[in-house]
């Protein structure tokens, strides 16, 4: 049994100040993967401990430092890790990692933690920006299944993809995040066999959802987001037992404004 998490920490070092180390030993995932590490790696290292393998992508150009930052983090071996999607534009921006993991079996893993672009509808460089990661998103991706290896991308999309995946739906519908064009991508990427685990473990909806703003009483009215996902390769989703939205009880227990992604897998 593999057990994996992804959650957008939102600053490991706050996140480990709010409770995120007793989440963690409760967990006890095999895989955990992160986004917006926002840390050195010497830092992601000491916090974490020295009983995990580490693949870790730092933002290194201006406009993603202090903002940004991936990580894989392996109780197995993991026998190469690249921190480059492909596109000259988006090298050092600390937003895709990928880690290959060697299973029990002696298997090979390739798990993928990436933190989408926000994007900004006003704003067309910024939501261009958005659509060109996304583009070498699918670039990657049909790259790494072509050779038939096990595929599993985590990570924070920052796009609801149904009107399901966000309460207020209706009042976002101009918004980046739930915008046609990125809805349709996520269209693309689930016909070509990518598989969502969070819907399909998660039933019809609506929700549940992965974040909700620290501000007011998102939270504690589940006003939400479901935009923190698992996708996995056909033959990976196959070998799924389920996947759940780790959802703190109170506010009072978050320790990020995400929730954890939790999954078992029979590999």
């Amino acid at each position: 049994m593999l057990t994996v998490a992804t959650v957008n920490v939102n600053g490991i070092r706050a996140a480990f100040r709010r409770g995120m180390q007793p989440w963690l030993d409760d967990t006890d995932p095999d895989l955990l993967l992160m986004q917006e590490v926002r840390a050195t790696d010497d830092v992601l290292r000491e916090l974490l401990g020295g009983d995990w393998n580490i693949a870790h992508a730092e933002p290194a150009i201006d406009g993603h430092k202090g903002r940004a930052g991936v990580a894989v983090a392996s109780r197995r071996p993991i026998k190469d890790e690249r921190g480059e999607i492909g596109p000259e534009r988006f090298a050092g921006c600390g937003r895709w990692v990928e880690a290959d993991v060697v299973l029990d079996d002696g298997s090979t893993l390739t798990a993928v933690s990436t933190y989408v672009f926000t994007g900004e509808f006003e704003t067309p460089p910024r939501q261009e920006e958005k659509y060109a990661f996304l583009d070498a998103i699918t670039a990657r991706l049909t790259e790494l299944r072509a050779d038939g290896r096990h595929v599993l991308m985590c990570g924070d999309l920052n796009i609801a993809h149904r009107e399901e995946d966000l309460k207020a739906w209706k009042a976002n519908r101009k918004k980046s995040g739930f915008l046609p064009e990125e809805r349709a991508w996520m269209d693309r990427l689930f016909e070509a066999g990518w598989v969502d685990l969070g819907r399909r473990f998660g039933g019809e909806g609506p929700g549940p959802y992965s974040w909700w703003s620290w501000r007011g009483k998102a939270f504690d009215n589940d006003a939400g987001w479901r935009i923190d996902y698992q996708i996995t390769s056909p033959e990976l989703a196959s070998a799924a037992n389920s996947c759940v939205i780790d959802r703190a009880p109170t506010y009072a227990e978050r320790w990020s404004d995400h929730a954890p992604v939790v999954a078992t897998y029979s590999i």
